[in-house]
């Protein structure tokens, strides 16, 4: 006859009694990361800009699994309405404990065409965005407490053309990420950055133009899917990762190999 040991619970549920606010996460990625991060026991806000609907399914998805869920509407592009968002998650669960900067948009083309507009966007959402969700959530991490920042394997190669406006706004955030990792140490709050290879998500479809060359440029030779990636950024949750700071974790099926 087996016996569960004590701690069995927390093996399964290895998040239980934590709060997770994942920017971003209506679907694709996003999603995918509400989602591992609420099976794994974590309670979790999610923000969104104008997919109402399937910010609703998240929330759903999260309940009806056993979860407990709550999604914000907030621009990540509007600094007040992010710390809005921050305040709103501390508000309704009383903690913060992981935050997943996952928000983000790619605009881009030849340089010479790129609009000032869509470079204060993209700088907007990608960078001033993590930025503030940032700083307003330090303030209410413990010790213990985990900042996770999506980025993106262009900042170690870039296949395209048209990829500066968004290769400069995840580059940024790759060394804000290591700086902060310095700047929160001391307080036992570990920092780190994903960088996902082509993941087959809204923005970059399995089945878009330029699939069938990014495929074959893989090792793997296939798309990854945001679960995928979910399962790393959960890693970087949880207790077992709690000597890992300053890290860029490439998930790219060894697209930069």
């Amino acid at each position: 006859m087996s016996h569960s040991s004590p701690d069995s619970n927390n093996r399964s549920q290895p998040l239980a009694g934590k709060v997770a606010l994942v920017t971003g996460a209506s679907r694709s990625i996003g999603a995918s990361i509400a989602k591992r991060l609420a099976a794994d026991g974590a309670r979790v806000a999610i923000t969104y800009l104008s997919s109402a609907d399937k910010a609703r399914e998240v929330v759903s998805a999260i309940d009806a699994a056993g979860g407990r869920a709550l999604a914000i509407q907030a621009d990540a592009g509007d600094p007040a309405a992010v710390r809005a968002a921050v305040n709103e998650t501390f508000k309704v669960f009383g903690d913060i404990s992981i935050l997943v900067n996952n928000a983000g948009i790619s605009l881009g083309g030849p340089i010479e065409e790129i609009t000032f507009a869509d470079y204060e966007r993209i700088l907007a959402i990608n960078v001033t965005g993590v930025f503030v969700a940032t700083q307003e959530s330090v303030r209410f991490m413990k010790p213990g407490s985990r900042i996770i920042h999506i980025g993106s394997c262009m900042t170690r190669y870039v296949p395209i053309v048209g990829g500066t406006l968004y290769t400069l706004t995840k580059s940024a955030i790759a060394g804000f990420s290591r700086a902060l990792a310095r700047d929160l140490g001391p307080k036992g709050i570990t920092v780190n950055i994903v960088h996902p290879g082509p993941t087959d998500t809204d923005m970059n479809p399995d089945g878009g133009p330029l699939s069938e060359m990014i495929r074959s440029a893989t090792a793997l030779g296939r798309y990854g899917c945001p679960e995928e990636i979910a399962s790393v950024v959960a890693f970087l949750a949880r207790a077992e990762s709690s000597f890992v700071s300053g890290a860029e974790i490439i998930a790219d099926g060894g697209f930069t190999a």
